[in-house]
């Protein structure tokens, strides 16, 4: 297997773990006040009746990326198999996938992020933004990093012959 597709097989697994850890986990901002601190993330666990709309929109997002990222992994792997995947469309197949997962979560990063800036705050309640938020940001630029090293293997893929097609 060629580098190029090592690496986006790499960045894509990378990106995907970075999402599903970002997904599965509520350290998406914590508030830390004067005698107690609290952290969120995107799936609240009380019994909070009214979640608010930019929850669901960052949890949909994020799925649909994690879902798209899943086929990006999925054909780069079948493109190393012969067999079972048409000669030189499997790294781009997955490239596409790839930004397409990107987009998505850099959708579902920036809604998070700018309705979270708009909410108001308290002078006495220092609240950031925690690890698991990190983590989607860092999905998002690599599954970006994987459709780009996927198109360069596409682009130096040896192409097929009048004998193979």
């Amino acid at each position: 297997m060629e580098p190029w597709r090592s690496l986006a097989l790499l960045a894509g697994s990378l990106a995907l773990v970075s999402a599903l850890v970002a997904l599965s986990t509520d350290f998406w901002f914590v508030a830390i006040g004067p005698g107690s601190s609290a952290h969120s993330g995107l799936w609240p666990k009380r019994g909070e009746d009214l979640v608010a709309d930019f929850i669901h929109v960052t949890q949909t997002f994020s799925i649909l990326a994690a879902l798209c990222g899943l086929g990006s992994v999925g054909l780069l792997v079948l493109s190393c198999i012969p067999s079972l995947s048409a000669p030189g469309r499997g790294p781009l197949v997955s490239s596409i996938t790839a930004f397409v997962a990107a987009l998505f979560m850099v959708v579902a990063m920036a809604v998070y992020t700018s309705d979270w800036w708009s909410q108001p705050r308290h002078p006495q309640i220092q609240s950031s933004f925690s690890w698991s938020f990190y983590l989607g940001w860092v999905a998002a630029l690599l599954w970006f990093s994987a459709g780009s090293l996927g198109l360069v293997a596409h682009s130096r893929a040896p192409r097929p012959g009048y004998d193979e097609v």
